[in-house]
């Protein structure tokens, strides 16, 4: 049996917090957004050129786990007592039995179906009999697994539209976990770049490729993703047939100007991230750029956006 003692802590706090559970030798601490599921939830995000993400909500639940009660109850007073620790609150101590935490993660996450016939399938489960089309993808710390309704919209669209890319470059700015970018090798794109402000989405990407794209090297054996941080994405990249992006409403708004630029005449641009709510601020940010966003899907409160690009007529 261990024990899971909660604190409430303003942003501020969460770091020197954490670091004194651990100095303490709690056996993991753990943080979340303590306005979770409310009006009031928060998305951490950064994007180059903006100040550095944020490490904490402005209320995070603060979560460590202790072998007994009593050494629980004794990090709770000691945290208590020191001079940074005044707007720190003790929500509860609570005995958690004992788990195979492997097992209860896994049993968390089962395939997920995109299409009729397309899956995402964890390592550890077997291929759904109906598939014909399978991304084996664990979840890691890179966002994408494919069971948040913006990632599911995402894939469904390529999955229908993958005649727009057949054999062409795309783009997956924001790439996370690389599930856009291998849903679209596998759909038959060419090169996909795949970017990403975090190192370790950039890693996870190339892992997740190694795993899922290994039939679809080149003769010289090179995977067909690319991955790397934004300044991978430059001019001398040009502009995609495809461009995918799904990050979330505010970063998307600020970067209207480079994902149009990126654009190529007669493609097609994919926006995910984006609460229905927000679809007015995001079809006013594009129509500045050019773009005509229109809705092409929704889910759970969640839209997906896309547009083309014009192809400039030909003079007579």
């Amino acid at each position: 049996m261990l024990f899971e003692l909660t604190l409430l802590a303003k942003e501020a706090e969460v770091e020197a917090l954490s670091d004194a559970l651990m100095e303490i030798e709690a056996l993991s601490v753990s943080v979340e957004d303590a306005d979770a599921d409310t009006e009031h939830e928060e998305a951490l995000w950064g994007e180059p050129g903006m100040p550095v993400a944020r490490e904490a909500w402005q209320r995070s639940t603060v979560k460590s786990l202790f072998p007994t009660e009593a050494e629980a109850l004794d990090a709770a007073t000691l945290i208590l007592a020191q001079d940074w620790a005044g707007d720190i609150h003790v929500q509860g101590i609570q005995p958690v039995g004992e788990q195979d935490w492997v097992r209860l993660t896994q049993s968390q996450f089962q395939p997920v179906p995109i299409t009729d016939t397309f899956f995402i399938v964890p390592t550890w489960h077997e291929v759904p009999a109906a598939a014909t089309t399978v991304m084996r993808l664990d979840p890691g710390l890179a966002f994408g697994t494919g069971t948040h309704p913006t990632t599911r919209m995402c894939l469904k669209w390529i999955a229908q539209h993958s005649a727009a890319f057949q054999g062409q470059r795309v783009l997956d700015y924001g790439c996370g976990s690389g599930i856009l970018a291998i849903g679209a090798a596998l759909f038959g794109s060419g090169v996909v770049d795949a970017v990403d402000i975090d190192p370790a989405a950039v890693e996870s990407t190339v892992a997740n490729a190694e795993a899922n794209l290994q039939h679809l090297k080149t003769a010289d054996g090179q995977l067909p993703i690319v991955a790397g941080l934004p300044d991978l994405v430059g001019q001398a990249q040009g502009a995609y047939p495809v461009v995918l992006a799904n990050i979330l409403a505010t970063p998307l708004k600020m970067l209207a100007p480079l994902l149009a630029g990126h654009l190529a005449a007669g493609g097609h641009l994919v926006l995910a991230g984006i609460l229905a709510r927000q679809e007015q601020e995001l079809k006013d940010a594009y129509a500045e750029v050019g773009l005509a966003l229109q809705v092409a899907n929704a889910e759970e409160g969640w839209i997906l956006m896309t547009a083309s690009k014009t192809k400039p007529e030909t003079m007579a």
